[in-house]
């Protein structure tokens, strides 16, 4: 996957969590709902950003960007902030 598409897919997830807060506004989804999904969309937020840095990280380091691959869910919510 190509920076631009990570990008891409992380602009499509920060556009669908905006819908569902607004949803949730409108009274078209209760509050459970609404979390259930911004939790998972913030998973694969964290997912998307940890392989663009990945990618990022091995081009400055003259290696190749296309050998960076995602990492699973419970490693990349269990990193030190």
């Amino acid at each position: 996957m190509e920076d631009n598409q990570i990008l891409g897919q992380i602009k499509d997830l920060v556009e669908e969590e905006h819908s569902l807060r607004e949803r949730l506004v409108a009274g078209e989804l209760t509050s459970e709902e609404e979390h259930a999904r911004i939790a998972s969309l913030e998973e694969q937020l964290d997912r998307c950003w940890d392989l663009l840095r990945q990618r990022r990280a091995r081009r400055e380091m003259g290696e190749d960007p296309d050998n960076a691959a995602p990492r699973p869910v419970s490693e990349v919510e269990n990193y030190l902030q």
